[in-house]
C-alpha cells in the first residue's frame, strides 16, 4: 500500500493504493473515514462519502480486479462536495444493471448515483480507468444578523433545479 495525504492550493486530498482483495475494501473505507474525521466532516456527510467509497472500491475488486494489480482510492474535499475516485487496472467501463428484488448484487452503482450529485468514469493512461462520484455535503445554515437561520445556498440544492 502506498499512502499520501496531499495538500494543494485551496484543497485537501488523500489517496492510497490497495491490493485488489475484499478485505482491502473495508480497509480503504476505514482509512478514508479516518481522513474525513480529521478534516472535520459531519457524521452524516462522512457516512454518505464512505458508502460511495465502499461501493466503488468493491466494484473495482469484484469486476475489475486484475491479478497482481492494485486499485487506488482518492478523496478530495471540494468545500460543498467531496470527490471520490476509485481507479483500477481494467479498461472495462462500469455499467448499471437492473437488479431484481431477490438479487444479492447489482445495486451499487444505482446507490452511488442516488447519493452523488454527479457520477462518471474515464480511461487512464497508460492503463485502466477511474470511476468517480461527487457527493454533496450538508453546509450548516448561517445565522443572519437577527439571529435567525438563513440558508447558505449550498445545502441540498441540486444544480439546475
Amino acid at each position: 500500500m502506498n499512502a499520501g495525504n496531499l495538500q494543494c492550493s485551496g484543497c485537501r486530498q488523500w489517496k492510497m493504493q490497495f491490493t485488489a482483495s475484499a478485505k482491502c475494501v473495508s480497509l480503504a473505507r476505514r482509512l478514508a473515514g479516518d481522513v474525513l474525521d480529521a478534516w472535520g466532516y459531519a457524521q452524516d456527510d462522512a457516512a454518505r462519502v464512505l458508502l460511495v467509497c465502499s461501493e466503488l472500491a468493491a466494484n473495482a475488486v469484484q469486476h475489475a480486479g486484475v491479478p497482481g494489480r492494485l486499485f487506488e482510492v482518492r478523496v478530495e474535499d471540494e468545500g460543498a462536495a467531496c470527490l471520490v475516485e476509485v481507479s483500477d487496472a481494467s479498461r472495462r467501463m462500469p455499467r448499471r444493471v437492473r437488479a431484481d428484488e431477490e438479487a444479492e448484487h447489482g445495486r451499487g452503482l444505482w446507490l452511488v448515483s442516488v447519493l452523488a450529485e454527479e457520477v462518471g468514469d474515464r480511461l487512464r493512461t497508460p492503463l485502466g480507468k477511474t470511476v468517480w462520484a461527487r457527493v454533496p455535503l450538508h453546509v450548516p445554515a448561517e445565522p443572519d444578523i437577527a439571529g435567525e437561520q438563513v440558508s447558505s445556498g449550498c445545502g441540498d440544492d441540486t444544480p439546475g433545479a
